[in-house]
């Protein structure tokens, strides 16, 4: 049984044979190094490269229910992408935008 369940993974139209199962895998590279990046500073984070992630795996990850045959690899990888890249905007925007307040309340007392 195992067999036949790595046989057809092997000669799926998006199998390891082939460029639409390598590229979503290398592109995990760059979730987990958003992952990574979530021990970083909220000042070292950047709106336009973590705007680009977000809106990548958000768009790609609809495309890819809609193509044929049915990338689940691509698909997760870009929801991943979104994830990270809409938690790293929401550490951001509360840093730049929430923050100031707590430290100028604190600075007048």
């Amino acid at each position: 049984m195992a067999t036949s369940k790595l046989q057809a993974l092997w000669n799926h139209p998006a199998g390891p044979k082939t460029i639409h199962f390598w590229a979503p895998t290398f592109k995990w590279g760059i979730s987990i190094a958003n992952i990574a990046d979530f021990a970083k500073p909220p000042e070292k984070i950047s709106y336009p490269q973590q705007l680009a992630v977000a809106c990548t795996g958000v768009i790609w990850s609809r495309y890819s229910t809609v193509i044929t045959p049915k990338n689940w690899n691509l698909f997760s990888v870009n929801v991943a992408m979104a994830g990270t890249g809409l938690y790293q905007l929401s550490r951001k925007i509360r840093h730049d935008y929430f923050s100031e307040s707590e430290e100028t309340a604190v600075a007048k007392e």
